[in-house]
């Protein structure tokens, strides 16, 4: 990957964060248990969509202790609109095991966090970036698609285990402040570099993206206009 590429990359992709974040309610926060419950509504969910869910949530189970002895049929139906049926259960049994095993601290290392019911590669640094500003890089379909259009990488079918893209995503983030990247590219990919109808017009990136360097120039024009379907 070319270097002066990444650097100007880097540099269009963070100012556009500086006006475009999203403001959720778990990104105004650094309380770890906060930042965990989030991570596990978002797991395959709207972001939308969790808001409500998490702020009921947080009222009723304020402490992993809460969380804990929770009846579980109370806490899935609370859940239900999410989807992922086994998602309460994963819940509650993480925040036992981070009771009895951590003295109720939530693990702050990589490593630890994967041990845990529920927790992949994403989240695990999805929590240490957010939750403890460790410079963790993060990669879920918004970020794989972005990497692969920019920089003309082909990933694995499964993004989420593909090494190519893994290293890209490493390779790409910042010295400082990645858990600000992370979510600076988590949003562009929602909304600028989208699965369909991607804003081509309105990007950033668009003037040194391979995607749209080796489009014909009849899609070049539909995709500046915001034609592509």
């Amino acid at each position: 990957m070319d270097a002066a590429k990444i650097k100007w990359f880097r540099h269009q992709l963070s100012t556009w964060g500086t006006q475009n974040l999203r403001d959720f309610p778990w990104r105004q926060t650094c309380d770890s248990y906060a930042i965990i419950v989030a991570e596990y509504l978002l797991q395959k969910t709207d972001a939308a969509t969790v808001v409500p869910i998490y702020k009921a949530f947080l009222l009723r189970y304020s402490t992993l202790e809460n969380l804990a002895k929770a009846n579980i049929n109370e806490l899935s139906e609370l859940l239900v609109p999410l989807g992922l049926y086994f998602r309460a259960e994963r819940l509650q049994k993480c925040a036992r095991i981070i009771l009895e095993q951590y003295g109720g601290k939530i693990p702050d290392s990589e490593q630890q966090l994967l041990e845990l019911p529920g927790i992949g590669k994403y989240t695990a640094r999805a929590i240490c970036s957010q939750a403890f500003n460790q410079p963790l890089a993060v990669l879920d379909t918004n970020v794989a698609r972005i990497l692969e259009r920019f920089f003309g990488l082909q990933g694995e079918r499964v993004k989420s285990r593909c090494k190519i893209l893994w290293s890209a995503a490493e390779i790409i983030a910042p010295e400082k402040e990645v858990g600000k990247w992370n979510l600076t590219l988590l949003d562009f990919g929602a909304m600028v570099c989208r699965a369909k109808n991607p804003l081509c017009n309105d990007c950033p990136l668009s003037a040194k993206c391979d995607y749209m360097q080796t489009q014909p120039n009849d899609s070049k024009k539909i995709l500046l206009s915001g034609g592509l379907k």
